[in-house]
């Protein structure tokens, strides 16, 4: 518990999605549940398939693998509660849990940004300096350079942890988020929270927008070189290799700033929608991600399908031998 001069606070309430009637409540937990599986099934396939198949142990599936651990992190750090609260009516969060569950929210969130970045630089040195991209971006650079954008965002969202801490709460105990996010926090808190609030906006900002600002401005390049190329098959070859990262980095980013601009000039959303906005952009890239690994980079694609050629013939050559022992007999 945290005790101020105002008030002693042991515990938050969950609101979930506000106005949900109760007689939905199992068809959403059954949902998210199902939602859940998905994201753990599919990026952690990712990972155990990159890391089992030897010609996949390239700088791109290096930076793929990162985002599918964050991916299956953040998934696992926001549903499992949003689940019982439906499930078991367990709306209950303890007070530091609920600081805990914002930290590594927002801590996600910042790095899965900084990844995308350099998934941007990886396709930035491949089209634009090709010739030297086997030796600047090998696949210890690329590891180096993922530690550093998992290692960053760990100091300051300490930082804007502790702030909220140091805050009195009187308002309310009850968190009207699926998840104990930074905004829904503050916001319960009964002293002037503008500097807490400028501070978590500045660092959002500063994640969000420093790594899409280097997206953008590596992808305008990348599209001049492209348009360089003599040969119509070498631009779409080249362009191609850049599809999936692009389809990524939209399905994280368009959402995200959608729902900035129009806080910016003064669109506001209830409460209700707020809330499914953001689930649905915080959550379904997690479950595409995986699918546009497998189905849009050639690679992971023609593995998979090597992979199933192999099991269809060794069944086979099984079958045939079954067939040959049973005739011996």
């Amino acid at each position: 518990m945290l005790y101020t001069n105002v008030t002693t606070i042991k515990k938050k309430i969950i609101t979930g999605f506000p106005g949900l009637v109760p007689k939905y409540y199992g068809t959403v937990s059954a949902t998210l549940f199902l939602l859940y599986l998905a994201i753990a099934a599919g990026n952690i396939f990712i990972l155990v398939f990159v890391r089992y198949e030897r010609s996949l142990h390239k700088p791109s599936y290096v930076i793929f693998c990162h985002l599918a651990l964050s991916d299956v992190m953040f998934g696992t750090v926001t549903l499992p509660k949003t689940i019982s609260l439906y499930w078991f009516n367990d709306r209950i969060v303890s007070f530091y849990s609920c600081f805990a569950q914002m930290y590594f929210v927002h801590f996600l969130g910042a790095t899965h940004s900084f990844i995308l970045m350099v998934m941007a630089l990886d396709r930035f040195i491949a089209i634009c300096s090709p010739l030297r991209y086997n030796s600047l971006f090998t696949n210890t650079t690329v590891s180096a350079l993922c530690g550093i954008s998992w290692f960053m965002p760990i100091s300051w969202m300490f930082g804007v942890v502790f702030d909220a801490l140091s805050l009195p709460f009187c308002n309310s105990n009850i968190i009207v988020h699926c998840y104990c996010d930074h905004l829904s926090i503050i916001n319960l808190g009964c002293e002037n929270i503008r500097s807490s609030t400028v501070l978590g906006l500045s660092l959002a900002m500063f994640s969000l927008l420093l790594p899409l600002g280097f997206i953008v401005l590596s992808y305008f390049i990348i599209i001049f070189s492209v348009l360089k190329i003599s040969s119509s098959k070498g631009r779409i070859r080249a362009w191609s290799t850049c599809t999936p990262q692009l389809m990524i980095i939209c399905l994280y980013y368009l959402p995200r700033c959608f729902v900035y601009l129009a806080n910016f000039v003064g669109y506001t959303f209830n409460a209700s929608v707020r809330i499914v906005v953001v689930m649905l952009y915080s959550l379904l890239p997690a479950v595409v991600n995986p699918i546009i690994y497998c189905f849009k980079t050639k690679d992971i694609k023609e593995s998979l399908k090597m992979n199933v050629r192999f099991l269809q013939l060794n069944k086979i050559e099984k079958f045939k031998f079954f067939v040959r022992c049973k005739l011996h007999v």
